[in-house]
């Protein structure tokens, strides 16, 4: 099918397609989808919403917007207009989108994508270092971002591609909203291919370098079509809300992609910690709410004043969710939860269940349009019961940009998800552990490598390791074991001086809750460190 991208590097960087997984697309919505040759996925779910009569629906709503899915149309299409018009934007370019859930940056996302661009979202937390492998990574010309946070991205673009960039909330010159008026509230969306790349998401591996997952037009819309549809079955009437930012996939789909696609409304909370958030859906009567395991254990302390509202519909990701944490809530609120399982390289959740046919300590089921099995290391099916790796394919699936560890994750067409699971005899599917170095903490994923790279920075680190600790209330917390050099004291001033440098090097939730002191750490013959010895101490 005819790509619109104008800019080759994402179709250039692609993983070569027998490294692909098999993608499946079952009944006849996704079989429809997987016939489009052309797609433009912010059209499909901006301008058709105005086209079918969803104009005057509120959309993207925040503490001081209103806006209605006309409203968001018409920001969208100044966006584009900047960035074609003011930007030189062209189809295929990057644009690196920073900033906090706001109804602003859901017109950005959308105005990229309508433009024919990449849309590459950033965590608000990430630091120059991390902003700059993004950059050169993923060879970013333009970027959207929040003034607030300016410092970093000013700092991490010096010296790369990137050339043009417009402030949101700026005063300046290069004030986004300043460029938006001047232009038209009209955009003739570019017809992109079902298979252009939409969007680039970030992930962390346990080697510490990002991964960049390439997700197409078509990804987008078979996301809409599978687990909202199945599972959470929303409609038209339901308010969002949630904590997850928007560059994450959880965040994207569950607070700006999902309820757009049914015609709902979603609250963007720019700061969501759990009495914020638990204040945004009393405020704006939310009725959905998407966020992790710990923000629910949170928010069950004033459970109470949730009980008899409006939320119908909560829904947990991001870390496994404790029984007791799902009993928690119920107790607390009188509220079931839906739990799942998703992945960035998948875009969304896989597995899953209602509240209704949830069981205490499983995750739940294969969500209709995908399979999921466990398997052992030759990728071959285990008996039910017994513990292997996570299998799963669908009309979504890993494509690692131009990296060699797309072969570790998709193997034999199938998508390995670097979890532990084991599957019981009616298909439930219950999580054990994570199977490479990944922590998963409140939700975020972080990879043990990069922590101790920051850790090393440090003049009195010698050496370090770092894993995930268990932890109740988080699922996991990091934990570093630090070698120091000579001369310098084992105390808790030395503990809180260390996670001060991790804070002000990479993103702050990264930093080690837990530091303990080794006179050496466990390594083999030939010096690799031994980090199942870290984890049996």
């Amino acid at each position: 099918m005819p790509s619109a991208h104008v800019d080759t590097f994402t179709a250039d960087h692609l993983p070569p397609r027998d490294q692909w997984p098999e993608m499946i697309f079952e009944g006849p919505e996704l079989q429809a989808l997987a016939a489009r040759e052309q797609l433009n996925c912010a059209a499909e779910l901006l301008d058709a919403a105005v086209a079918r009569g969803w104009g005057d629906r509120p959309c993207v709503v925040s503490d001081t917007v209103r806006w209605t899915y006309a409203d968001l149309l018409a920001q969208s299409n100044r966006v584009a207009n900047v960035l074609v018009q003011d930007m030189g934007l062209v189809p295929g370019n990057r644009v690196l989108l920073r900033s906090p859930n706001t109804p602003m940056m859901a017109a950005c996302w959308m105005g990229v994508v309508k433009a024919g661009g990449v849309a590459v979202p950033t965590m608000p937390l990430l630091r120059e270092r991390e902003l700059r492998v993004i950059i050169d990574k993923a060879q970013i010309s333009h970027a959207l971002c929040d003034a607030r946070l300016s410092e970093a991205l000013t700092a991490a673009s010096a010296g790369t591609p990137l050339h043009q960039i417009r402030w949101v909330g700026g005063t300046g010159t290069d004030a986004l909203e300043s460029a938006m008026a001047r232009h038209s509230t009209d955009f003739c969306n570019i017809d992109t291919a079902a298979t252009d790349t939409a969007f680039l998401a970030f992930t962390s591996g346990t080697t510490g370098v990002p991964k960049a997952t390439m997700h197409f037009h078509r990804d987008v819309m078979a996301a809409c079509l599978c687990w909202p549809s199945h599972v959470l079955r929303a409609t038209a009437d339901d308010v969002f809300i949630g904590s997850p930012p928007l560059a994450f996939t959880f965040g994207l789909g569950g607070l700006l992609l999902f309820p757009m696609h049914v015609g709902a409304s979603t609250v963007l909370l720019p700061q969501a910690s759990p009495p914020l958030l638990l204040e945004g859906i009393r405020s704006h009567r939310a009725t959905v709410v998407f966020t992790s395991p710990t923000s629910y254990r949170a928010m069950a302390a004033r459970g109470a004043e949730l009980r008899g509202g409006s939320l119908r519909h909560c829904v947990s990701a991001g870390e496994a969710l404790p029984a007791a944490t799902r009993e928690l809530w119920r107790q607390a609120t009188g509220l079931g939860m839906i739990d799942g399982i998703g992945s960035t390289e998948l875009l969304h959740i896989f597995i899953s269940a209602t509240a209704q046919e949830s069981r205490p300590g499983a995750t739940g089921r294969a969500v209709p349009g995908y399979h999921a099995q466990v398997v052992d290391d030759a990728g071959q099916p285990v008996p039910d019961d017994q513990v292997g790796r996570l299998a799963v394919r669908g009309p979504t699936g890993c494509r690692y940009m131009a990296d060699e560890r797309q072969r570790q994750y998709v193997q034999h067409g199938w998508n390995l998800t670097g979890d532990a699971y084991w599957r019981d005899a009616q298909g439930y599917f219950h999580y054990v552990s994570r199977t490479d170095d990944m922590i998963v903490s409140s939700g975020y994923n972080i990879g043990a490598p990069e922590v101790e790279d920051a850790l090393m920075a440090h003049a009195a680190v010698a050496e370090c390791g770092v894993i995930g600790a268990p932890d109740d209330e988080r699922g996991q917390i990091v934990k570093a074991y630090v070698v120091l050099r000579p001369g310098h004291a084992r105390d808790e001033g030395m503990v809180q001086a260390l996670q001060d440098h991790v804070k002000a090097t990479i993103a702050p939730y990264k930093y080690p809750r837990a530091v303990q002191f080794l006179d050496a750490l466990p390594r083999t013959e030939t010096g690799k460190l031994q980090r199942f010895r870290l984890r049996d101490l």
